[in-house]
């Protein structure tokens, strides 16, 4: 059958297999930083488990090990750069 006789069908596009965020090697703990630093938001939020596509299990063991290297301040609980700050021209001027 020629394929222009086939208009239902859509064409496929190729599959592309993501990377997991976390191989297996790696290890989650709070000393870590190179692999923390993927799951922080510019803000200094952790992010989603369904941003990462992380399971239950590994976005647990993230979250923990982000809030120990907060107390132990190897990270910061907040990322206080100009993009948390309102632009000047965007606040209410009072008179």
């Amino acid at each position: 059958m020629d394929k222009s006789k086939r208009p239902f069908l859509k064409s496929k596009r190729p599959f592309r297999r993501r990377l997991p965020p976390i191989r297996p090697g790696d290890r989650i703990e709070y000393r870590n930083m190179s692999l923390i630093s993927r799951f922080i938001s510019d803000q200094g939020k952790i992010l989603a488990r369904r941003v990462k596509r992380l399971t239950l299990k590994q976005q647990r063991l993230i979250t923990l090990a982000i809030k120990q290297a907060r107390i132990l301040s190897s990270l910061p609980f907040l990322n206080n750069g100009e993009s948390t700050a309102r632009p000047r021209s965007l606040r209410a001027r009072r008179k």
